[in-house]
């Protein structure tokens, strides 16, 4: 049996064979990106999508946001869940930027390192690891590395990661498996992330047609208990 860190690398490159090779081309507004994360927690991709219209749609700059009624701005954010929570967090959050940014400019992360910018992005109300490793990657190409459902649940059942490791934890026990490398951290996650959508999904995972198989714990496992997959 592989080590986690070498099964890490093997899971990475299998996975880049059967997705390709991602390009990294940095994502050129910063505050979509930490807005719209904050509000996918618990609301489908599709549902953080129009939560985020609905809103620009009503109050189309940040200003108009940060200075919404908050009861019409939790209408805005109606299709993600807890929109009333999430509206007092994005106004809170606003009010800090702007205090330092007053064109709401997140740019100035860039140059800041991993550890600081991080500190900086945590310190916003509602915004935790994920978020934070969202922007700081796909923004500003720092080498950090986002957990989501996804990556969470196929580090799991590859055996990247045991059964308690909570997200929180995930993120530092899975970025030391990898070079500190914004490409290679990317595509991890990129790749985890589609095939967690198409193979190894939360209920009934498509083992039988998965590129890990022979790097994977739950498929031996359940293998092992005479299951045909």
């Amino acid at each position: 049996m592989l080590p986690p860190k070498e099964k890490a690398w093997q899971v990475h490159l299998r996975l880049n064979e059967v997705f390709g090779l991602l390009p990294t081309y940095p994502r050129q507004d910063p505050m979509r990106e930490l807005i719209s994360t904050m509000l996918s927690h618990r609301t489908t991709h599709a549902n953080e999508e129009k939560a985020y219209s609905q809103m620009l749609e009503r109050f189309p700059s940040w200003q108009q946001v940060m200075d919404a009624p908050v009861e019409e701005l939790a209408d805005a954010l109606s299709p993600a869940e807890f929109p009333g929570a999430k509206a007092v967090n994005i106004q809170k959050t606003l009010r800090i930027i702007q205090q330092t940014h007053p064109d709401f400019n997140l740019a100035f992360l860039e140059q800041m390192d991993v550890s600081p910018a991080m500190d900086w992005l945590m310190a916003l109300p509602g915004v935790g690891l994920k978020t934070a490793t969202l922007v700081l990657l796909f923004n500003f190409h720092k080498p950090v590395l986002p957990v989501d459902t996804h990556v969470h649940r196929i580090s799991q059942r590859v055996g990247l990661i045991g059964a308690k490791v909570t997200h929180d934890k995930a993120h530092a026990i899975l970025l030391e498996m990898f070079p500190p490398d914004a490409d290679v951290l990317y595509n991890f996650h990129r790749h985890m992330l589609k095939h967690g959508q198409k193979v190894c999904t939360f209920r009934y995972p498509k083992c039988g047609s998965c590129a890990l198989q022979n790097l994977c714990n739950y498929y031996e496992e359940v293998r092992s208990k005479g299951i045909d997959l």
